[in-house]
């Protein structure tokens, strides 16, 4: 099953965590980052990228479960 990534362009401040850690999976577009594709392979960098993220702005899914940010 692939993984769904969502970047809240209204709670992102752009800090650029997750294109440093991840940029196959992610890029930093004016004032946010964006995944530069809606599902992935489930990949552990991409679980990474979104507990880095200081403004919690990512989320990752599998079908309705929300794997990340990770408590």
């Amino acid at each position: 099953m692939t993984w769904r990534i969502e970047v809240d362009e209204n709670t992102c401040i752009a800090s650029g965590m997750c294109a440093a850690l991840a940029p196959e999976f992610f890029e930093l577009e004016g004032d946010h980052a964006r995944p530069l594709s809606g599902e992935v392979e489930p990949d552990e960098i991409v679980l990474d990228a979104a507990d880095s993220c200081p403004a919690m702005a990512i989320t990752v899914r599998e079908g309705e479960e929300v794997l990340g940010p990770r408590p």
